[in-house]
């Protein structure tokens, strides 16, 4: 999906990023978070990058892994992200969250012992060049980080599935990328990463408790279909009416898969 194909992108407003941040907070975003630390294995010192920081929940993570030898940059397109990333991680110096371009990055090339990326690619229309910006700021033998979601992975139970569909449809149309995993690992190849091994995240709701990622995400949902005008106000109010129900009858059942892909940048003078 492309820009000519009448996308209607996710914007950030202050209102939209403090949900994404109180999304980012629940206990299924703080298991993958610990996923994807694990994955990155930080060491004391090292320069790290993190493309897409969102409101620096993973930054805030990052910077006493790295102490303040190391550093972590930060880079959001969101205004209003980057202010909440900067109030959360003030206390580390060494932490630097700044307005930027993940498809031109602002860093100097081979910076960086590690490059994360969380839920982005997928927003970003020149994939191309934005792996293309990883693998020139990473170092030789540099790692990198990269989840990214398919939307069609998902499945939400609902008394009406058709309208269900016509919800997850809508919502495909908020980023260029909505199924990018499938062809990601040919594009970092592509750019000459190397893919080390890939991994699910599945995010698990068989509840409609408050703190889960779905119940989080059925007003982001919502929003977007009625601020851009993709389905009838009462049609959405209905779908959401109708997953509460489920929920205070207990037979409420979301899934979703993000994957986790590790790779690193090859160094030429490790080859035999």
């Amino acid at each position: 999906m492309t820009k000519d194909q009448n996308v209607a992108f996710l914007g950030f407003d202050e209102n939209e990023a403090r949900r994404v941040e109180a999304i980012y907070q629940t206990p299924d975003v703080v298991a993958q978070r610990a996923r994807v630390l694990d994955a990155m294995a930080l060491q004391q010192g090292e320069q790290i990058v993190d493309l897409g920081c969102g409101p620096g929940l993973l930054a805030l993570a990052m910077g006493p892994l790295v102490g303040p030898d190391g550093e972590v940059q930060c880079i959001d397109a969101s205004e209003n992200m980057i202010a909440l990333a900067r109030r959360r991680c003030a206390d580390m110096a060494w932490v630097q969250p700044r307005v930027g371009d993940v498809a031109a990055l602002p860093y100097a090339t081979e910076t960086f012992d590690a490059a994360v990326c969380t839920q982005v690619f997928e927003y970003v229309s020149e994939i191309k060049c934005a792996l293309a910006e990883l693998h020139r700021v990473l170092k030789p033998g540099g790692r990198a980080v990269i989840v990214d979601t398919d939307w069609e992975s998902s499945v939400w139970h609902s008394s009406d599935a058709a309208r269900m569909r016509r919800m997850i449809e809508a919502w495909d149309r908020h980023c260029p990328h909505p199924q990018l995993p499938r062809t990601l690992a040919v594009e970092m190849r592509t750019v000459g990463l190397e893919v080390l091994r890939v991994d699910a995240i599945t995010l698990i709701n068989d509840g409609y408790p408050a703190d889960t990622y779905s119940a989080g995400m059925i007003p982001l949902l919502a929003a977007y279909a009625k601020k851009h005008c993709l389905i009838e106000e009462k049609e959405v109010d209905a779908w959401m009416a109708d997953l509460h129900a489920l929920g205070q009858r207990g037979q409420y059942f979301f899934s979703l898969n993000r994957y986790l892909f590790s790779a690193r940048k090859p160094d030429p003078r490790t080859r035999q």
